[in-house]
């Protein structure tokens, strides 16, 4: 027995002793591939989460799904069959973006509190409506965007709305890792090997010839079924950004790139550059590098907060505040200060405004479903519900749509529409292929 098995089976056993059956949340997992899997062992991880029923269009998967569950869950390829049971209190959806808002409204209105996965729609129209119907059918929702429930990042988005770092002007977070020159391949084309389950798998989305890369893991890089790495990693980016600095929607977005090395047949960018502006005096960036993997600073980090009295550097599992240097106002001083420096400083009878710290920790999954499970019982607002997934995966869709139209597009966040560009509100939605709606 691994420890992870362990561990969780003294989770399982610590909550039964505690809990009765009517305490325990009783789960439909749709979607179990990949990051399905992972959102199904995060829920895994507490006793009183129950796994009732299991949904995918791949045998395999739920083959695994099965064996890792307690009992014998419900085991069905039509989610619609997930939404029916009576034996399920709240489904986690993480089947690809196009299919996220139909699920989720559909859960709604079949009275399931909802987990789903960042990110939260395909497109700013499905978002709102996705808002709509959790409020309309007071629904507990969670989206996966988990760094919501990690305490060490809290500790960050402290230390930043404190006001530990000055004044804040830009936001910056970065996507590199180097795909050149193969990426994803170039799968050639082929009839389906299951028609029916490549139509169930296709959903609301255009009809277009199969393709291997067109599906699981590789849908990714086609817009027809995501948003590419903008929306995929981007989403946890503005996130973490909007939740830090207290921002809601941006008042403007721009951006520049294109598919320009990688040689497969990808849809979304290999280079991209995002810069949304917010009220207040406040820019956000997102960097994506596929194309190369070279840091995109000096401290590796996948986001920094650049404000008047120092840097903080966010990696994975820890962050650090570079001070910036004292100055005397005669000239201004262009480095940050290394550890020799500050010495020197402190000699000097001068120091730094803050100092320098490095923080260590984790933000994995597990607490943000235990967030979700707490919240289906008590009823209190998720960590990231889906109201705060609509705000920061709607601002990533923008990004897109400003690489599309090649423009700098102006934001009103009350109506959700750009006032500079009216070719650019096309692309807030699409029309769903027949019989597929959006309730």
């Amino acid at each position: 027995m691994t420890r992870r098995q362990f561990a969780s089976l003294t989770t399982a056993a610590s909550y039964n002793r505690i809990l009765g059956a009517n305490d325990r949340v009783r789960m439909g997992f749709i979607g179990l591939g990949n990051r399905g899997d992972q959102v199904h062992d995060a829920f895994l991880e507490h006793g009183d989460s129950q796994t009732t029923a299991i949904c995918d269009l791949r045998e395999d998967y739920l083959d695994l799904a099965q064996k890792k569950s307690r009992g014998t869950p419900l085991r069905v390829i039509d989610y619609r069959r997930v939404l029916d049971s009576r034996d399920v209190d709240a489904v986690a959806i993480a089947t690809p973006d196009h299919w996220h808002a139909i699920m989720f409204n559909e859960a709604c209105k079949a009275g399931k509190d909802v987990y789903v996965e960042k990110p939260l729609s395909l497109t700013v129209f499905e978002g709102r409506r996705m808002v709509e119907a959790a409020a309309r059918h007071k629904r507990v929702s969670q989206v996966g965007i988990h760094r919501r429930s990690s305490k060490f990042l809290k500790e960050a988005v402290d230390l930043i709305q404190s006001g530990g770092l000055g004044k804040i002007t830009v936001a910056r977070s970065y996507h590199i890792v180097n795909e050149w020159p193969n990426g994803i391949g170039r799968a050639a084309g082929a009839p389906p090997p299951n028609e029916q389950e490549w139509e169930r798998w296709l959903g609301p989305a255009p009809k277009v010839p199969y393709n291997a890369n067109r599906t699981y893991y590789n849908f990714r890089w086609f817009f027809h079924y995501s948003g590419g790495q903008l929306t995929n990693m981007g989403v946890h980016y503005m996130d973490m950004m909007r939740w830090a600095l207290g921002k809601g929607a941006p008042r403007a977005v721009t951006a520049l790139g294109g598919k320009w090395a990688v040689e497969d047949n990808r849809e979304i960018p290999d280079t991209l550059e995002v810069l949304w502006e917010f009220d207040g005096g406040l820019m956000f960036s997102f960097s994506q590098y596929n194309a190369n993997s070279a840091p995109g600073n000096l401290q590796n980090s996948e986001m920094e907060f650049r404000g008047t009295k120092g840097t903080l550097y966010l990696h994975g599992n820890r962050w650090e505040v570079v001070p910036e240097p004292v100055s005397d106002h005669a000239r201004p001083v262009r480095t940050p200060i290394g550890r020799d420096e500050q010495r020197r400083l402190e000699r000097s009878g001068r120091k730094p405004l803050i100092e320098p710290r490095v923080v260590k920790g984790t933000a994995g999954t597990e607490a943000h479903a235990r967030n979700f499970l707490d919240c289906v019982k008590s009823r209190a607002k998720c960590n990231c519900d889906v109201l705060e997934g609509h705000l920061s995966t709607s601002a990533t869709i923008l990004g897109n749509i400003a690489l599309k139209t090649r423009s700098f597009l102006e934001w009103d966040a009350r109506t959700e529409k750009f006032t500079n560009n009216a070719a650019a509100n096309q692309h807030l939605h699409y029309k769903y292929r027949e019989p597929y709606r959006l309730d």
